[in-house]
């Protein structure tokens, strides 16, 4: 493209100027343009050379996913803007020599922004200088499935998750954008995991169980950054929850009991029945996260792998894992209760115990389980599995250590 330096010079004879706007317009390229002078007069009597300023990126199909940079030549930045469409501005900070601004946050896919640059020569004199681009649009965009919902009230072993609905790749890059504010002091990492529907997933975890009455935030600013091959987020996400009372939920597959915990003190032991010991109808043991209350639904043991052994509406359903493991109402398996594991791997307790349960826990509770004949340990992406993982080896799932 043909380059062309454009010089305009203030009136000697005009002892005050109005001041002038040069636009940089989208159809040139990055050319340095210099600004317009703002003090009529005192450039030229002093020699003065405008500021030129140049910005990137540039054009009608401009990069996305880039940092806005605006730099000048001949003199200073004194300030900058950026703004889209909808006049939301882009933040950014200039350089200490006041020579360069950088924008916070990526340019985002198919967004039109306009760039109004205010400088000072080195000689004094002020103007100010305007360019706009367009980024192109996403080819493709990559959306989030997130928990738990905002406004919620959870569990302190409930995890904040993240499931991608495209593969990502740039997995640090995302990673730096997702932020967690609490309202006390709590460590925690990210790790990455493939979920259990085969979508990529991060969770953020705390090193032990949340403490009661925090609060939480979180912060996705996702919006203009490369998830790789599964391509651009053009959104943030935010979502604030609280920790509700210490609850844990304690299952003895061996003594046939489970036990509720609150806040170190236990409200009540209740005789259930766990999967059937030798084979594929046992539960799991270690640390299973209560993910939803699910109510009166329909199980089917086809669709756990099991052939056709039931297929029945049960109450009051609590979710522990995606492979079908519930706390529920099992009246068909009263005499079991307190003597024998005899479930397909469900732990199952009378209707009136399962009422009363159903009322007193939510999700984010955890529900620690042991037992000598069982499946296994639940695995970090079977529901919420990662406390089974001791803490340095979940801190190594970070992409960013």
């Amino acid at each position: 493209m043909h380059r062309t330096r454009v010089r305009v010079r203030p009136s000697i004879r005009t002892a005050v100027a109005a001041a002038l706007l040069v636009p940089l317009t989208a159809a040139c390229s990055a050319n340095p343009v210099p600004a317009t002078t703002n003090a009529a007069g005192t450039a030229a009597k002093n020699n003065d050379r405008p500021v030129t300023v140049q910005v990137t990126p540039t054009g009608r199909q401009a990069v996305t996913g880039e940092p806005v940079k605006v730099t000048a030549t001949g003199g200073r930045l004194t300030s900058v803007t950026v703004t889209d469409a909808k006049g939301r501005a882009l933040a950014g900070k200039a350089a200490a020599d006041g020579r360069t601004w950088t924008s916070a946050r990526n340019a985002v896919p198919g967004t039109a922004y306009t760039v109004s640059a205010e400088t000072r020569t080195q000689g004094g004199t002020a103007a100010t200088s305007r360019t706009s681009f367009t980024t192109a649009p996403a080819a493709k965009v990559n959306k989030v499935d997130w928990r738990p919902g905002t406004g919620t009230t959870v569990g302190v072993a409930q995890p904040v998750s993240l499931v991608f609905d495209r593969p990502v790749k740039n997995r640090s890059e995302v990673e730096k954008q997702l932020k967690i504010t609490t309202s006390n002091p709590t460590e925690g990492s990210w790790g990455w995991m493939r979920d259990w529907s085969g979508n990529d997933r991060v969770d953020w975890r705390p090193k032990a169980y949340w403490k009661p009455g925090t609060k939480v935030t979180v912060n996705a600013e996702l919006n203009g950054t490369d998830s790789g091959a599964g391509g651009w987020f053009v959104r943030d996400y935010t979502s604030t929850f609280t920790i509700g009372a210490q609850q844990i939920v304690k299952v003895d597959l061996d003594s046939h009991h489970l036990t509720l915990q609150r806040d170190g003190r236990t409200v009540r032991r209740i005789p259930v029945s766990g999967g059937t010991p030798g084979g594929d109808r046992r539960s799991w043991r270690g640390t299973a996260v209560l993910m939803a209350k699910e109510g009166t639904i329909n199980m089917n043991s086809e669709t756990v792998g099991l052939g056709n052994a039931y297929d029945k509406m049960v109450d009051h359903s609590m979710r522990l894992t995606w492979s079908g493991m519930y706390a529920h109402a099992a009246p068909w398996n009263a005499r079991y209760f307190g003597n024998a594991n005899q479930s397909s791997g469900c732990i199952g307790m009378s209707s009136a115990d399962a009422a009363w349960f159903y009322d007193q826990v939510r999700p984010g509770d955890p529900f620690e389980i042991t037992g000598k004949d069982t499946k296994g340990v639940v695995a970090l992406n079977n529901g919420f599995g990662l406390w089974n993982l001791p803490w340095a080896d979940w801190q190594r799932l970070s992409a960013l250590r």
